[in-house]
């Protein structure tokens, strides 16, 4: 009798996952687990504390949903509080699993942990699927080790290539076989809290895409996915990618069907541009693994950030001289989520006008974005840090033309407050002598 494990991450979904159907074909019983890291609750090197309660919120939801869905065909969702090599380790040792699944993930540690699994368990048969990517490996124009250093070369190459079709719904599941670890046990459904505008999971993420693509608003996205606030200004698809609950083929899949109902035009293939910008920030943190979160990035260079301690606190919160990043900073603060134009204006105020290690910001964003995703979250900052993967160098962003141009009326500024700050940014000196206010 053949016995299966299929190890979840960022991969929250029952539907287009072929890992599940080599499952299905492969063996007679079958055990989901997922690993809630230990680390995401405990504070960093980077002065952050953990998952925010925002993050952690849609984890649970997600969580939730897949242990649901995978009820539905038959199968039991197991949650493990220990970290995905103790655990492993531990389900590996004790019971006599022949094949393991999972879909690639481009982060350093969980590409290092599957590397020594793979090392340790030499009789059991690894299964690396692609379910994150548009791509496979296979099917790039070049070998992963030999990625383009940018990003238009990078879209030059694979922008019409074809994407595969997403996989047909599964019926159902191999059963579970009967087992007992400590510390490894069923996800008990539980009632969690939704006072969000985003809900975590499969179903909520198939709701996302089915109500936007039946609106005619594909049509005009690039005209307005630059702006600071308002639901229907972007797609709001990251936060379900980044979970796993929706996957990019399908984004895809659906792409195709509004062009060929609606036509095609500029804005259609930039919801589709962007979805490539994705995919090179996924192969991006596979090909530089821990250079990543080097201060250097991938490019060595040496940088001149530092950590001020105040000034990181106050931008976080919200409280630096500049009501437009501040106003962004709340909005992260209360909902977990902020536009990719606001990303860039508080990453150029925290690394130019604070002068802070561009580090403690991604961090940051680590802790507080339910969209986070190692790759871009980590490569974004390097490229507006100028040590990433973009020969011009970094990106300053003038604040006051960035105002005038994204909130000339000042409304997304007075809606979460931006203008309310300490007019003091500094309270102490470099020898930390108290700096006194100008009377």
């Amino acid at each position: 009798m053949k016995l299966g494990l299929v190890w979840f991450g960022d991969d929250l979904r029952c539907a287009d996952q072929n890992m599940l159907w080599r499952a299905v074909q492969e063996v007679d019983y079958l055990i989901c687990l997922y690993c809630d890291e230990p680390h995401n609750n405990h504070p960093s090197r980077y002065a952050t504390q953990g998952m925010s309660v925002n993050r952690r919120r849609f984890l649970n939801q997600g969580i939730q949903d897949l242990a649901l869905q995978l009820q539905a065909l038959g199968q039991t969702l197991f949650v493990s509080s220990m970290d995905a090599a103790t655990s492993l380790n531990l389900l590996l040792n004790e019971i006599p699993i022949s094949h393991l699944y999972r879909n690639h993930h481009g982060g350093w540690d969980e590409q290092q942990t599957l590397n020594r699994i793979e090392s340790r368990y030499t009789d059991v048969r690894i299964h690396l699927d692609h379910g994150l990517s548009l791509f496979t490996p296979s099917q790039l124009p070049f070998d992963v080790a030999q990625l383009p250093d940018s990003f238009s070369k990078f879209r030059r190459l694979i922008e019409n290539l074809d994407v595969l079709t997403p996989l047909p719904a599964l019926q159902k599941l191999p059963p579970v076989p009967a087992f007992n670890i400590q510390h490894i046990r069923p996800w008990q459904l539980k009632q969690i809290e939704d006072n969000s505008v985003f809900t975590g999971g499969e179903r909520a993420a198939v709701d996302q895409l089915s109500d936007y693509f039946s609106t005619n608003l594909p049509s005009h996205y690039k005209e307005t996915r630059n702006e600071l606030d308002g639901w229907e200004n972007s797609t709001k698809f990251s936060p379900w990618l980044a979970q796993g609950s929706l996957s990019v083929r399908q984004i895809k899949a659906s792409i195709d069907v509004y062009e060929r109902d609606h036509g095609a035009n500029e804005s259609t293939y930039w919801i589709y541009f962007e979805l490539l910008w994705r995919e090179y920030f996924h192969w991006y943190a596979t090909r530089y693994g821990k250079q990543l979160f080097l201060p250097g990035g991938v490019t060595g260079k040496q940088t001149q950030g530092s950590y001020y301690a105040e000034r990181f606190r106050k931008w976080s919160k919200g409280n630096t001289p500049y009501p437009l990043v501040n106003a962004c900073m709340k909005q992260l603060n209360e909902t977990g989520f902020m536009s990719n134009r606001g990303r860039q204006i508080v990453a150029s105020c925290l690394i130019y006008e604070l002068g802070i290690d561009w580090r403690y910001g991604a961090a940051y964003f680590e802790e507080q974005l339910i969209d986070y995703s190692v790759g871009s979250n980590w490569a974004n900052w390097q490229y507006i840090a100028g040590v990433g993967a973009d020969p011009r160098g970094g990106r300053h962003f003038n604040l006051q033309k960035q105002t005038e141009q994204y909130d000339p009326k000042l409304h997304f500024i007075h809606k979460w407050q931006g203008q309310v700050f300490d007019t003091q940014l500094d309270s102490v000196d470099a020898a930390d002598w108290p700096i006194y206010p100008a009377q």
